[in-house]
């Protein structure tokens, strides 16, 4: 797809290309050792902005909610997202380039042995507040209550210290809060697939998310996408099938 002067400037009003980056979801992004957002979806920022011949700003915040947030204000022009129809009425989603699976974590001396299990009326399933858990589980749970963490991060410490019955999230974040503090598993199966999108307003205008879109499949067909899971050792989560 042809980049004109007009996609150009939807995605650049204030000059430079702000990408909304959340540190919440390890598999995306994380900082690095001198403090550093580094992870895919800042390497798909700065391709972005590189194919836009624009300057990058990194807007980072710590919780999924927050990148939506920031992005729905308009002070940043793109972001990294799970699909989710809630946040879709205003964000223009591209096709998924990852797709990463969410998962039930509990304590080793739990009765619960499989996902449907968990919707009970005396559970209580600890999610991050505005993550894409917790949309779904806000839609999908009937009986059990839902505590809100602050971020995904600290989920299993809130569960932990709530005495919760279930924490729910990234799976590769469950398994390390579980090698970090002892005597938690995961149940066996997913409860979700998360198909992880950008987006940008749709204020931006149709042609601006054609062209982000186009520039998805193009990353996910010319093996960025799987070179960038590699190279910051991303384990657990896929390169999401073309469309």
């Amino acid at each position: 797809m042809h980049l004109t002067a007009s996609i150009r400037s939807a995605f650049t009003p204030t000059g430079t290309l702000r990408a909304a980056i959340n540190l919440g979801n390890p598999i995306l992004a994380r900082r690095d050792a001198e403090g550093a957002a580094r992870g895919v979806s800042v390497d798909l920022a700065t391709r972005f902005a590189a194919l836009l011949g624009a300057e990058l700003e990194l807007v980072v915040v710590d919780a999924a909610g927050k990148s939506v947030d920031v992005v729905l204000a308009e002070q940043a022009d793109i972001g990294f997202f799970a699909i989710d129809p809630l946040r879709g009425e205003h964000i223009a989603f591209t096709a998924p380039y990852v797709l990463i699976e969410g998962c039930y974590l509990v304590r080793n001396d739990s009765p619960l042995g499989a996902n449907d299990e968990v919707d009970a009326a005396d559970h209580r399933v600890v999610v991050g507040k505005g993550s894409a858990y917790d949309l779904y589980l806000t839609r999908t749970l009937e009986r059990a209550q839902i505590v809100r963490s602050p971020t995904s991060p600290t989920v299993v410490d809130t569960f932990i210290e709530q005495g919760a019955d279930v924490a729910a999230g990234v799976r590769q974040q469950l398994e390390a809060d579980a090698r970090r503090l002892g005597g938690l598993r995961l149940l066996d199966e997913r409860f979700m697939v998360i198909q992880q999108a950008m987006g940008t307003p749709k204020s931006r205008g149709e042609d601006a998310a054609a062209f982000l879109a186009h520039f998805i499949e193009t990353m996910k067909a010319s093996g960025f996408v799987d070179e960038a899971l590699a190279r910051h050792g991303i384990e657990g989560a896929s390169v999401a099938p073309p469309v």
